[in-house]
């Protein structure tokens, strides 16, 4: 007897899906292997940002109110006692119509309380000694200063004690810069999960072999590795299943003992040899759903068990592809405690005629240009030379119209380093 199934929006999966997400725990890695990793624990400043009063610019550390009634017909002259570069503390303190030569970044000398930059003086004849002989640069100003123009206060950027960035943070080289800046070499991130990927179907052939009648090269197993690679996520590839329940059931059952997660391809339908329904059942999974209203995809099946996820991908290429990135890229990403796991989503205006009606959601792979999205060539649920071409998805709600040129579409954005922390389609 044919399983019947109910479709559930695509919206509500993403929610069971994201629902059922345990954590994989943390560990201290070097700052410098942290890139692209989830921070575990708040970053927390661990001391004032800048940490003293500094100048922003090259030029001259002056008293403010020396240079009160300055103006083009009555330039006011200083006189430069001092020259300091980054990383260097005066020792002088500034007095009446003196100034202090200082460069970017270095610390306001006492008595200082602006900064005028370089561009802004006029060189002037020096001070004389007793004996008239000059000793000291001058220079002259045309306009006055208040007090902290042009100067970097002490924790103005960030304040001891701070929560600069949350629990579930992204690294990127950023926070990295944020890390070093607060002395830390080493950083608690989320441990990356293991993933394991299987695809199923006897008609498969591995990616170097020379095709035969009526098989086709498995091109979803390394699809989904590199798409796990760009999350930085390590996968195991398990052996291409044959179409015997027996055979599939030993090697799930092997993954799930090595692996976080299983991701499978193909054997989600109904048909004959579709298998991994009575996998799921033996198993005594759980199943969060096993139809969405989505086209490419809609087979898409998600399962526990033992906190385990198994993502029942299609063996479609495009609708595999269309499935990770929808429900199997946020669901890791939640693994580890990612705040934003969400794919990036944006609008766009539609670059060409998009007739087909669908009472299903679609998902169409596009070009995107940052103003028109436009589909990338052949869209059918089986094509896989829309997928290299794209770089995003449109989101084309069900109904019974197609929709022209002009109108305005939901994008949804792959691969993206930082996405949404809301499902907003």
């Amino acid at each position: 007897m044919v399983e019947v199934r109910t479709p559930i929006s695509v919206s509500e999966a993403v929610k069971r899906v994201q629902a059922g997400a345990g954590r994989v725990g943390s560990e201290l890695i070097p700052i410098e292997e942290s890139y692209g990793r989830i921070l575990a624990k708040p970053l927390i400043a661990a001391h004032d940002v800048p940490s003293f009063d500094r100048s922003p610019y090259d030029g001259f550390a002056i008293r403010a109110k020396d240079s009160a009634g300055a103006s083009g017909a009555n330039r006011v002259s200083f006189e430069v006692v001092d020259h300091i570069g980054a990383g260097a503390v005066s020792g002088k303190k500034v007095g009446k119509h003196q100034a202090v030569r200082i460069m970017t970044g270095a610390q306001l000398p006492q008595g200082a309380d602006a900064v005028v930059m370089l561009e802004q003086t006029q060189e002037a004849a020096g001070s004389a000694d007793a004996e008239g002989a000059e000793v000291r640069a001058a220079f002259t100003i045309r306009k006055p200063f208040e007090a902290g123009e042009n100067v970097s206060f002490r924790g103005e950027d960030m304040r001891l004690g701070e929560e600069v960035l949350p629990a579930g943070s992204l690294v990127h080289p950023g926070t990295i810069a944020l890390l070093a800046t607060f002395g830390y070499e080493q950083v608690e991130v989320a441990k990356l999960p293991v993933v394991g990927i299987l695809a199923t179907g006897t008609e498969l052939l591995e990616p170097g072999s020379a095709l035969q009648p009526g098989k086709i090269r498995n091109s979803n197993g390394p699809m989904i590795a590199a798409q796990l690679r760009r999350m930085g996520v390590q996968s195991r590839m398990y052996a291409a299943a044959v179409d015997r329940l027996d055979d599939m059931m030993e090697t799930v059952r092997q993954a799930l003992t090595e692996c976080d997660c299983l991701i499978t391809t193909g054997g989600v339908s109904v048909g004959d040899f579709d298998l991994l329904p009575a996998v799921y059942e033996q198993l005594g999974a759980t199943v969060l759903f096993n139809k969405v209203a989505m086209r490419p995809g809609s087979v898409t099946t998600v399962a526990v068990r033992d906190g385990r996820y198994l993502f029942g991908l299609s063996g479609n290429p495009s609708a595999c592809y269309t499935g990770f990135e929808l429900f199997a890229r946020p669901a890791l990403l939640r693994m580890m405690g990612a705040e934003r796991v969400y794919p990036m989503q944006t609008q766009a205006v539609l670059g060409e005629d998009f007739g087909k009606a669908n009472p299903f959601t679609r998902f169409v792979r596009a070009v995107y240009d940052g103003q028109t999205v436009r589909p990338a060539g052949f869209n059918k649920s089986n094509a896989v030379s829309s997928i290299g071409r794209g770089n995003a998805l449109i989101v084309l709600p069900g109904g019974s119209r197609g929709f022209k040129a002009g109108d305005t579409v939901d994008v949804i954005l792959p691969g993206m380093e930082e996405g949404s922390s809301v499902w907003k389609l």
